[in-house]
């Protein structure tokens, strides 16, 4: 007869497999009140945003693929051209290892294309049964065992060939279309040539750049640019507008411009961010807003003491007053004192300092603007490189040492693991609507509370997930024996992941689409700013932000009978939906 705790596992085991499937009927999720109070409503959404997603469209290629696909494609020119591998390999690296443009070009003018690459049909020079020929590099007289000839027929001995494939290996990849070495000779040298290298390092230095060419010239692949990695990556580029890559060694960049992913963001904003991170422009506006120039030497001067009184430094050592630059010998108590100056107030009521303070003041709010974005920029990037090393010490360490405490399979703990990957996933997108806010017009204030709106709920739904990850594990980790909180544990974080996902998913699309629901001249929508507990009820108020959706789109939609209008974000759901798709919100 089983035990009662075996029973309790047996049972436990049977709710995962329901929980894994989305039937959880009971799911206690109070602890995402903010967006729903119904399991079923979190997985049957989360399903339905999963059938939503697209395709994935790149492959990833290790150097044994590259090799498999370079020699299929030579193999496939071959056989229907009915020409050698060698020329095969020629042609497709002239035509960038396109083979439809060699079948096309070949088709449409083969004697053109034969002289283009340098495939000649007969030898030039022609040699009957001589038995010594003359080298044409170092003149002087062989044995045919000991020449060699391209297909134009000119001699040359073993020896010469050696070196000047040798060199042209070691002046790089342009040996890979090397042709014969008479100057008026325009045959193209093979890699059967290469068997008259003595050299391994020069093989292998050939080799290397025939596989590289195979990516490098292929407008349809490239290489990871991460750090140290050896993947290639292939790209369908008409199956979306989703430039996202995923590598194998867990970096993640954007097809189009090969930098860091950076959805929601466009390339041409990610270009702007990235050269302002690193532009002079930032220094040059630091010293307008926080220093002066000397009036007699005129170099940057910055105020550091709470005293007026300032005085430049060796040779210059002119003494003036910070606020009107006037000569310290002329200031006084007379004139305000030490941190004032009457002449100054004077002078600026009378219009004379508007210009300098206000390129001054412009620059300073500038600054402070820059300042805002990028401090959370880089703060959210940190806190995803601290989410990567979590991750690494939770797959190498962690989830055995739980396995063992929780008496549980470690294919059962895959929900930790997910919730890790969510959170660097959300962290890199978190992190980028900083800068898509930064170049957010000013004018467009509608646009910009939303968005700033949109981008508070998914900095607080991540740091919920962040913290039930971080936090809430760790009694778990630091237990003697099994606890039944554990399976409560389970549910509530992955709920959190499913939410948070869902949540930043819509909030990607909403940008990339502009935010174009949202016009800054028309009605208003409200947005609440504070939690709701697990009845839904209000902790405390709410405020107005003035803002108009499209009529086109929008309003034909909130009066369709299949869709209803979200009191809380407008957001236009499914009439199926129980909650809201873009806040979570239940419907009222």
């Amino acid at each position: 007869m089983e035990s009662e705790d075996d029973m309790h596992d047996a049972n436990d085991i049977e709710s995962l497999d329901d929980f894994y499937s989305g039937e959880t009927e009971d799911a206690p999720l109070d602890y995402y009140s903010d967006y729903d109070d119904d399991a079923d409503d979190y997985f049957d959404e989360a399903d339905r945003i999963e059938s939503r997603r697209p395709e994935q469209n790149f492959t990833i290629l290790k150097e044994s693929d590259i090799q498999q696909r370079q020699e299929d494609d030579v193999a496939r020119v071959a056989t229907v051209l009915s020409i050698s591998r060698v020329f095969a390999s020629i042609l497709l690296r002239y035509h960038n290892w396109s083979v439809s443009r060699v079948h096309d070009a070949w088709f449409a003018d083969e004697e053109g294309v034969r002289k283009a690459v340098g495939l000649l049909e007969k030898p030039i020079v022609q040699h009957d049964n001589t038995r010594e020929l003359t080298c044409g590099i170092c003149f002087e007289n062989y044995p045919r065992a000991r020449i060699e000839m391209a297909s134009c027929g000119h001699p040359y001995c073993i020896s010469c060939w050696e070196g000047y494939i040798s060199t042209s290996i070691s002046d790089g990849p342009g040996c890979l279309m090397l042709r014969c070495p008479d100057p008026t000779c325009g045959a193209a040298v093979g890699q059967d040539m290469l068997s008259l290298l003595k050299s391994d390092e020069d093989k292998q230095k050939y080799t290397r750049y025939l596989l590289r060419s195979y990516i490098e010239d292929n407008k349809k692949s490239k290489w990871c640019p991460a750090p140290g990695c050896e993947y290639a990556v292939t790209f369908d580029v008409g199956s979306g507008g989703n430039y996202d890559v995923s590598c194998l060694c867990s970096y993640s960049f954007c097809w189009n411009c090969t930098e860091e992913a950076h959805r929601p963001v466009d390339c041409g904003t990610v270009a702007k961010w990235i050269l302002k991170n690193s532009a002079e422009s930032e220094n040059m506006n630091w010293i307008l807003a926080n220093s002066k120039p000397c009036p007699k030497c005129k170099r940057p001067i910055e105020k550091n003491q709470g005293c007026m009184h300032m005085t430049c430094t060796p040779p210059c050592k002119f003494e003036f007053c910070w606020l009107c630059l006037g000569q310290w010998s002329e200031h006084g108590e007379r004139t305000g004192g030490f941190y004032a100056c009457n002449r100054y107030e004077a002078a600026k009521q009378e219009g004379v300092y508007d210009d300098t303070e206000r390129r001054r003041e412009m620059a300073k709010n500038s600054l402070e603007r820059y300042t805002h974005y990028y401090e959370r920029w880089a703060s959210n990037q940190s806190s995803r490189q601290k989410a990567l090393a979590d991750l690494q010490q939770m797959q190498t360490v962690h989830i055995e040492k739980l396995s063992d405490i929780q008496c549980q399979p470690e294919s059962q703990l895959k929900f930790i693991t997910e919730a890790w990957l969510q959170i660097i996933e959300c962290r890199r997108v978190l992190k980028w609507t900083y800068a898509y806010g930064f170049y957010l017009p000013e004018h467009e204030h509608a646009k910009k509370q939303f968005f700033e709106y949109l981008q508070g709920e998914a900095e607080s739904g991540l740091e919920r997930l962040h913290q039930c990850a971080e936090k809430e594990l760790q009694p778990f980790l630091c237990a003697d024996d099994p606890s039944r909180e554990f399976n409560d544990f389970r549910t509530k974080l992955a709920g959190l992941t499913s939410v948070t996902r869902n949540y930043f998913e819509n909030l990607v699309r909403a940008l990339e689409n502009g935010l174009c629901d949202v016009d800054s001249n028309g009605a208003s929508f409200s947005k609440a700013t504070s939690s709701k507990n697990g009845a839904g009820s209000s902790k405390g108020k709410s405020g107005r932000v003035k803002a108009t959706f499209r009529t086109s789109s929008m309003s034909s939609r909130m009066n369709d009978d299949s869709h209803w209008c979200c009191e809380h974000c407008t957001y236009a759901n499914v009439r199926s939906a129980i909650t809201c798709q873009m806040c979570y919100q239940q419907r009222r």
